[in-house]
């Protein structure tokens, strides 16, 4: 029997599932295009002064979005499961258009004074917004769109384009960067990017109005109104395990990407270029990954994927990041920094499949969102937060122990879940 994915499927389908995944992409470019130009533009939003309190106001109004990510979670999952999973990802995709757009044209603080840096708020609440609700409209929409047989790899390109938005912004940054003078990036380049952004997701959200409707959705007769008090009375043992999984596999995504820049720089005392071509190149590979763990999933089974990534992130955290430190040739810190990813992709090809199977059609959306953004929150978004504090305090080492616990946290979630290829609660082929 072939291993093989089986790509034949009806025209329709294959665009929803490619209209689904390329709108998660520029979701995700306009998300990081924030934190890769903010040296940039801090200047042009708060006084002029020292720029390390630009930087640090900038990376304020940064949290501020993502402490809005369960907020949209909440919300954009019960419209989700009220209107239609199409319907949840045009808008998801509009806010997070109208928050690229106000901040690449809004006032700077010389223009607007203290009006600039309130824009900027907005623009970033509205994409907490989006962000926090993508996750669990791609997810479901995905997932049920996609064909049983298949499933896990058609399911894992919200990752592998998850993965793709993070490249691009880079790529589109150094491209900038590159062709402009650093004043005319300061004073106006860094809006090309957000531009771009904008008309991206507007490009999207016209692709996405036209989607077909999952099938799952379709065949729903009178719903149960989707709530958090609903999901918690009728799935009280999926949300926990959900919440569990989610911070696991969130921390280590942190940890093993967009931390690991900073600790090649900060420990292993590379240069940043290098430190960047290093995470780039590690990134690239992993985003590649994601299809192809996730055609094994469809094979083996969802579990031994989970529990490879689970009991693999518990056995090589410690030594990986011990061996990291120690690194001091870039090909040893490439193979080295893969070894946690090619384990964590196990997982991530799959996060939102796994989700999505173990929850009824009428509260799938909300299920699969809510329970998420807040693991990811607690666990995920304060990652580096945890590595800088156990560095600071001179016992750099347990953080890495601190990942490790982490992920036995949610190998014992990945324990207690059904093998949801084999019983998924999405019906539909």
């Amino acid at each position: 029997m072939s291993t093989a994915p089986d790509i034949r499927m009806s025209r329709g389908r294959l665009v929803s599932i490619l209209g689904g995944s390329a709108g998660n992409l520029v979701e995700w470019y306009d998300w990081y295009a924030y934190s890769v130009l903010t040296i940039y533009f801090a200047p042009s939003f708060f006084p002029k002064g020292d720029q390390t309190a630009q930087l640090l106001s900038a990376a304020a109004i940064f949290a501020v979005g993502f402490l809005m990510r369960p907020i949209g979670a909440y919300w954009m999952g019960v419209y989700g499961d009220t209107h239609g999973r199409k319907a949840g990802l045009a808008l998801s995709v509009a806010l997070m258009c109208a928050g690229s757009l106000v901040i690449a044209v809004a006032p700077t603080y010389a223009q607007a004074g203290v009006l600039a840096p309130a824009l900027l708020v907005i623009a970033r609440m509205l994409q907490g917004l989006s962000v926090g609700g993508e996750y669990g409209a791609s997810a479901t929409y995905l997932s049920e769109m996609a064909t049983r047989r298949d499933r896990g790899f058609w399911a894992s390109f919200q990752y592998f384009t998850l993965i793709g938005g993070q490249l691009v912004a880079s790529g589109v940054t150094l491209l900038l960067v590159g062709v402009l003078s650093e004043t005319a990036m300061e004073a106006w380049g860094w809006r090309i990017a957000f531009v771009i952004g904008a008309v991206l997701a507007l490009a999207v959200y016209w692709l996405r109005s036209g989607l077909a409707e999952t099938a799952a959705f379709e065949k729903l007769g009178a719903r149960a109104r989707s709530s958090a008090l609903a999901l918690w009375r009728a799935h009280p043992r999926e949300f926990l395990i959900v919440i569990a999984i989610s911070g696991g596999g969130s921390c280590a995504f942190y940890a093993y990407t967009t931390y690991l820049q900073k600790f090649l720089v900060n420990t292993s005392g590379f240069e940043r270029q290098t430190a960047t071509e290093i995470s780039t190149a590690t990134l690239i590979v992993f985003m590649l990954l994601q299809p192809l763990f996730g055609a094994l999933s469809d094979r083996v089974g969802r579990k031994p994927m989970l529990l490879l990534f689970g009991i693999g992130g518990m056995l090589v955290s410690v030594p990986i990041f011990s061996a990291l430190a120690a690194a001091r040739t870039w090909e040893a810190a490439f193979a080295l920094a893969l070894v946690p990813l090619v384990l964590l992709s196990a997982y991530t090809s799959i996060s939102g499949l796994i989700k999505a199977e173990i929850f009824p059609p009428e509260i799938r959306t909300l299920g699969v969102a809510l329970p998420y953004a807040i693991g990811n929150t607690i666990f995920g978004g304060t990652a580096e937060y945890a590595a800088l504090w156990f560095k600071q305090a001179g016992m750099e080492s347990g953080f890495y122990w601190y990942v490790t616990a982490i992920i036995a946290v949610a190998t014992i979630g990945f324990i207690a879940l059904p093998d949801t290829g084999k019983h998924s609660r999405i019906l539909e082929d």
